[in-house]
């Protein structure tokens, strides 16, 4: 109560060119902040003479405000103590509403959200002490001038942890740590292309990647997709190409090795960039995750990776990994724009993977999403018949895409998803994965976050969903 007293009273302003005297300014002044609740009753005001002082005026001119105040009721004066505001007032204004909004209620994600990992399953404890530590008494240098390029033992960390991982031979130099995806693809297209370059994509793909490519002034050229991922062109003038080999988003298909091996021969023949978004390949299912694309060498190859699916997407943390010669450009481009990853978190989150304790977590989330890929698929077998949703087993990924049966070869994907938003569900549309929406229709489902009872309640309100408006589904 009185700190925000004492900031109101610093507020006030009082003009020395008007033409009333500045004892009737301040006397108004100080008698507008009782009425409207900012002082209220049994506040106790600053000395005449500290309050003269905080406002720049004589002390005679704050002594005639409060000494008028006083014989108007409003303030009370206590021998050896000062002047209170009055707990009795003549008349007051209606209490001012109170500063403190009411707490907005949070906002949960809903079953089928893909791409969210379930942060409960975070050891919040071990987690809480890494952080504690760090900050405690922090290291000196957590203190001065940041790296541009994060927090040198992160980067050693994510170094180790990508050699264990994903076969990448790096060095903790060559690690950036950014704020997120689009940061990334931001700083790279700064610091490697030019406006009205052309960069491959893959259609269907992601589209705040494709967002940010065009922010920059790039010119995103879609390539075609067959079982086995994307297509290259025999011939592309391309100066880069985004893609998901280990995983494609979000249709989940791997490349395999001859047209990786195409890929780095047309980068390294053409001198094309490839930036390899490697968003969710811990979460295998059988056997080991495959090796990255960049394990396999060349120069050509910028590694994209996030925490945000491993340990939650409020910790904003990303990072790339970086061929030596590009190093400089991005950190050029880095003293341009400012880092924006938080460092806070840094030092925690190397002494987190450091432990064990990642790797740790990393097992789990495994073990658990893929009991929730089995739970889902029963789900969806109990409560929906293939002619409805034809869904297969995924050896990896947090999310299912289920075709459109011909019990639903009526109804568009992206009406099923608007109708699923009104029952509290998250259902994607596969087509809008397309640049033009055009693309193939079918659902994407999430299921990382949610518990089985949850799923298994959610698939029973997408059935009623899918019910509505098309012919009968029988179960």
């Amino acid at each position: 109560m009185q700190t925000n007293l004492n900031a109101a009273l610093l507020a006030i302003s009082l003009d020395r060119s008007a033409p009333e005297p500045l004892h009737l300014q301040l006397t108004e002044a100080l008698r507008h902040l009782i009425l409207s609740g900012q002082a209220l009753p049994g506040a106790r005001l600053p000395a005449s003479r500290q309050l003269a002082k905080d406002l720049s005026v004589s002390r005679q001119t704050a002594l005639t405000a409060l000494d008028q105040l006083v014989a108007e009721g409003y303030l009370d004066t206590r021998q050896g103590a000062g002047c209170f505001v009055a707990s009795d007032l003549p008349h007051l204004a209606p209490p001012a509403p109170s500063l403190t909004p009411p707490p907005e209620p949070p906002v949960a994600y809903r079953p089928f959200q893909p791409g969210i990992p379930d942060m409960t399953l975070l050891p919040h404890a071990t987690w809480a002490r890494h952080l504690d530590r760090a900050w405690r008494h922090p290291n000196p240098d957590l203190l001065a001038m940041p790296n541009p390029l994060g927090w040198p033992a992160l980067r050693a960390a994510i170094a180790a942890h990508l050699m264990a991982w994903r076969g990448i031979d790096c060095a903790p130099g060559q690690v950036v740590i950014t704020s997120g995806a689009t940061e990334t693809f931001e700083l790279l297209a700064q610091a490697l292309l030019q406006t009205g370059d052309k960069v491959l994509v893959e259609q269907p793909g992601f589209a705040p990647m494709r967002a940010a490519l065009l922010r920059a002034g790039l010119v995103p050229v879609s390539m075609d997709l067959d079982e086995d991922g994307a297509q290259l062109a025999v011939e592309s003038n391309a100066r880069a190409v985004v893609l998901t080999p280990s995983r494609h988003y979000p249709l989940g298909m791997t490349m395999p090795l001859p047209r990786r091996l195409a890929f780095l021969e047309w980068a390294a023949r053409t001198s094309a960039w490839i930036i390899e978004d490697d968003y969710d390949s811990e979460f295998r299912y059988t056997g080991t995750p495959l090796p990255a694309l960049m394990s396999l060498g060349t120069g050509q190859t910028i590694y994209v990776g996030s925490f945000s699916k491993l340990i939650s997407p409020a910790l904003r943390l990303a990072y790339m990994v970086l061929p030596p010669s590009l190093v400089e450009p991005i950190r050029q481009a880095l003293a341009e724009t400012g880092p924006r990853a938080s460092l806070v978190p840094q030092p925690a989150l190397a002494a987190f993977m450091d432990s064990g304790a990642f790797a740790t977590h990393l097992r789990r989330m495994r073990r658990v999403y893929a009991d929730r890929q089995k739970a889902l698929l029963r789900s969806l077998s109990r409560h929906l018949p293939e002619d409805a949703l034809i869904a297969e087993p995924d050896p990896s990924g947090m999310h299912l895409v289920c075709r459109l049966g011909p019990a639903l070869a009526t109804i568009r994907d992206t009406d099923i998803s608007e109708r699923a938003a009104k029952a509290g569900l998250t259902v994607r549309a596969l087509s809008a994965y397309w640049p033009d929406g055009v693309g193939p229709t079918g659902l994407v489902l999430g299921y990382a976050a949610f518990s089985a009872e949850q799923l298994d309640g959610a698939v029973q309100r997408l059935a009623a969903v899918l019910h509505e408006g098309s012919a009968p589904v029988s179960t």
